[in-house]
This record gives C-alpha cells, structure tokens and sequence, in this order.
C-alpha cells in the first residue's frame, strides 16, 4: 500500500501531471510524470477508466500497479507528480507483465522529462542529478532477453 503522504488524490495534481508533465507509453498503461517545485513527497495516481473492465477487473488493476509503485517511490524525486493510467489491455496482463509494462512507460516518461528539462536549462542529465538507477538496470536486463 502506499504511504499517504504519497498518494495522489487532488483533482489539481492530476491535471499538473496531464498538462505540464511528459508521457510513456506502453502496451498496458500511459505514465504521465510531471516534476514540480514544490517539496513534497513524490506522488502516485490512478486512473482505471470503466473501459479496462468491470469494477473487479479494475480494482485488480489498480492493486497490482499500486504495489508496483510503492517500490518504485525510492527512485521518484522530491516533488514528482506520476499519474498510471491503464489501458484496456491492462485487464488481460498478468502481473509480470503489466509490471514489465509499467517499467517500460516510466523509463520513457523519465528519458523524455529529462530530454526536456536539458532543453530547457541547458544542463545534461548527468549534471543536474536527474539520472535514473533503475533505467540503467533495466537497460541491462532488457538487453538479457
């Protein structure tokens, strides 16, 4: 379960992460992640459209990209905003492959904010403390398959 300080639950932090943040994609789910300011605990949030499936299906959903994020909270920075949404294909995955999903959208979300923060500013991943350590063992994990 996730820690309430972690939760994402305001109508206006949804739309935050909607509207400023970037999205991956994947087979299963969309992540939108959005970095604010503010000095907060990074946030998580669902949204698991009656489109995935009845209520049972979507609370399996919903409970399985939950426990994934609570251990995906330690690489999230101070102030990030990450909103999963599922797709209808989510309802087919097993759990190892909508975690295998989930990981995918996520390294694509955080490769394209960090592509544009160095836009932005002009500094390299490297320089501004952005790095990912799950991406680059991810990266070594997908090249064992």
């Amino acid at each position: 379960m996730l820690p309430r300080e972690n939760r994402l639950r305001a109508p206006a932090d949804f739309r935050t992460a909607f509207r400023t943040g970037v999205k991956g994609t994947s087979s299963h789910v969309l992540a939108h992640v959005a970095h604010t300011r503010e000095s907060h605990a990074p946030r998580v949030g669902f949204v698991v459209s009656k489109a995935v499936g009845n209520a049972v299906v979507r609370n399996r959903v919903k409970r399985r990209a939950r426990a994934w994020a609570a251990g995906q909270l330690k690489d999230l920075r101070t102030g990030d905003l990450l909103v999963i949404r599922a797709l209808p294909a989510a309802s087919d995955a097993d759990y190892a492959a909508l975690t295998r999903s989930l990981d995918r959208a996520l390294r694509t979300a955080r490769r394209r904010l960090r592509k544009r923060d160095e836009e932005t500013t002009g500094i390299s991943g490297a320089e501004s403390g952005a790095g990912d350590r799950t991406e680059q063992s991810a990266g070594a994990s997908d090249a064992l398959r």
